[in-house]
């Protein structure tokens, strides 16, 4: 394989019902800076069916050339077309790194494209940079330049890994969504749109859909919030949820989320966790009410632009990535919180 054939860096552009998800803007924006490191370019792959209006909003978050796959069979998000149609992509354009999104679609379309075009796939990446491979210089061993080099939690999150694909080419992995941070959005930026016919052909691993059932959650997705409470195994009982936090994020005009403790100990629902079995979060605020920080849910939650925490160990690791920390019974703090808050609503609505 002639590495040197592979150039720039792609982005699976994920789409639910004819809208670019979330995730896909997150992607272009670290996409941007890989590509800058590399002298390349960011392109997104866009699959769908009457889907080509979605190539401007990619263009505006970073993409400087969008692939539309236009196809009926891409009305709706199977595997089979799906991977023939990215890998096709592959076969044609030869990218050098690609990036999906780790979310269900992500996570089951990744890895059929990688065992399709014999390349190698980096799950779940909380981090990604180019640099040298070996990273520490090995006698006798070549060292590659300008490397993707991935990172993710490995044996549980009691480590963590950073894998490279020397050897094959496109360097492929999946990126926890909330992870990486958009770029500001540009309208004025354009990109080159690119038809791409990929021929797409029926076999025995096509599905039928028969129906398409939409489940309505009863929760604010976490990772859209702004603010965010959040309780641990200090909490003790889920009735304390409600009690406590809920009225802090409510003043606050928040979200209530928890640590895995609480999904597992006390029942609060897994829509709501927060740590590296859960999801990865990057509000403005994030207050952490009896958390003891371990790293599973400090890998969900350390970009925070600000954390509060709240613990009566001293000791705790959450206090180490805290900007502020408060030492003392949560039960006593937080309704002080949340009187304090109150007043301070009740002072601007004076004003």
């Amino acid at each position: 394989m002639n590495r040197e054939e592979y150039k720039g860096v792609y982005v699976y552009a994920q789409q639910v019902d004819n809208k670019v998800s979330n995730i896909a803007l997150e992607l272009l924006g670290k996409a941007k800076a890989l590509a800058d490191d590399l002298g390349s370019e960011v392109v997104a792959m866009l699959l769908g069916s009457d889907i080509k209006d979605q190539a401007q909003i990619l263009a505006e978050y970073g993409a400087d050339k969008v692939i539309v796959v236009d196809h009926p069979f891409l009305k709706e998000y199977m595997t089979e077309p799906y991977t023939q149609a990215i890998s096709a992509i592959i076969r044609e354009f030869k990218p050098d790194v690609v990036l999906f999104g780790a979310t269900a679609i992500g996570r089951d379309l990744a890895p059929c494209v990688a065992a399709t075009v014999h390349t190698g796939l980096t799950a779940d990446c909380t981090k990604l940079d180019i640099g040298d491979f070996p990273m520490t210089p090995i006698p006798g061993k070549e060292t590659l330049h300008k490397q993707l080099l991935m990172t993710r939690p490995a044996f549980g999150g009691n480590t963590i890994a950073t894998i490279a694909i020397p050897d094959f080419r496109p360097q492929m992995a999946t990126v926890r969504p909330g992870v990486m941070q958009k770029l500001p959005r540009n309208k004025e930026a354009k990109a080159e749109i690119i038809d791409f016919d990929a021929h797409l052909e029926k076999n025995n691993r096509y599905v039928e859909i028969l129906d398409v059932v939409k489940k309505v959650s009863d929760y604010v997705d976490i990772q859209d919030a702004k603010i965010l409470v959040s309780g641990g195994r200090g909490m003790q009982n889920k009735e304390n949820y409600e009690k406590y936090l809920r009225p802090l994020a409510n003043l606050l005009g928040g979200q209530v989320s928890s640590s895995r403790a609480g999904v597992d100990q006390f029942g609060i629902p897994k829509e709501l966790q927060v740590g590296q079995t859960g999801k990865t979060v990057r509000p403005k605020l994030y207050i952490a009410c009896g958390i003891s920080g371990a790293i599973q849910h400090l890998a969900g939650m350390e970009e925070s632009d600000l954390i509060i925490a709240i613990n009566k160990d001293e000791t705790a690791p959450i206090f180490d990535v805290a900007d502020y920390g408060i030492v003392g019974d949560l039960f006593q703090i937080i309704p002080i919180l949340t009187k304090m808050v109150e007043q301070e609503l009740a002072k601007k609505a004076e004003m």
